[in-house]
């Protein structure tokens, strides 16, 4: 068997794939894997998995996922979603009362898939497999989820591209653990405890994002930036207007999929 703990720590995101397919009846069994793996609140399992390999339909979801040329290279992307229409039906056939189509049952729901999707992401790797998660899944959901037909009761989450590598990047850094654990209590870093946590992600940062082209370290320059953290908050990274923007589209996105059914009058 895998060891878990060094499976771990070999991960990389994986943005360059071979042309070599992924039998679907391996991916099947790993997805199959990953949910007999993963918790499940209530083990209700309110998530879906959509599949696509057709060309057609990745070369739709290259364009809504901003063109990213990993997604026409991997033979496989799926997309995550919280769904809660099936468990809605499966109470609507046996008399039993709605739920699930309020904001806490979407977090439910998500919270569900993305558990799911990490699963997947492991078993994947297990077997020799890269992955790399789509941020640009939420950017894009309305638009996904018209383009995949997704009913009301379901959102996309999350998105995984699929194949086997065809490189072999540096692992990314990570901040110390004392970032992370908190013992018995929240305890909020000071300004001295930043700079020590962020100090080498700084660095490092700094010498990734300007290394990759002159160009990249000129549209740093028109923009002044000066530092990662200000990089992070630029037009060219999560603008907080874009960000702001996405936000207000996807709190729409909840209501018109009847997530927002919140005990108040309409």
């Amino acid at each position: 068997m895998t060891n878990v703990l060094a499976l771990l720590r070999a991960h990389r995101s994986i943005r360059a794939f071979k042309p070599d397919d992924v039998p679907p009846a391996l991916l099947d069994g790993l997805l199959e894997a990953a949910i007999l793996g993963s918790s499940s609140s209530g083990n209700l399992n309110t998530y879906a998995v959509i599949e696509t390999r057709d060309v057609q339909g990745k070369t739709e979801l290259f364009r809504l996922h901003g063109e990213q040329e990993m997604i026409l290279q991997a033979p496989v992307m799926l997309t995550f979603c919280a769904e809660a229409r099936r468990t809605r039906d499966w109470l609507a056939m046996n008399r039993a009362r709605d739920n699930f189509d309020n904001f806490h049952g979407f977090l439910v729901a998500a919270f569900d898939a993305m558990i799911l999707a990490q699963s997947m992401a492991l078993a994947c790797e297990s077997q020799g497999l890269g992955i790399c998660y789509l941020g640009t899944t939420l950017n894009a959901a309305p638009d996904i989820a018209r383009f995949l037909e997704l009913p009301a009761g379901t959102f996309p989450v999350t998105s995984l591209v699929v194949g086997w590598p065809d490189e072999t990047p540096e692992p990314r850094d990570r901040l110390p653990m004392a970032a992370y654990l908190h013992r018995e209590r929240y305890q909020r870093a000071g300004p001295a405890e930043i700079d020590a946590l962020y100090a080498q992600r700084d660095r490092r940062g700094l010498l990734r994002y300007q290394s990759l082209s002159a160009d990249a370290r000129q549209r740093w320059a028109e923009h002044g930036i000066t530092s990662l953290a200000q990089f992070y908050t630029s037009e060219l990274k999560y603008s907080p207007i874009a960000m702001q923007g996405i936000s207000r589209e996807l709190l729409a996105m909840l209501e018109q999929q009847d997530f927002m059914n919140n005990g108040e009058p309409l």
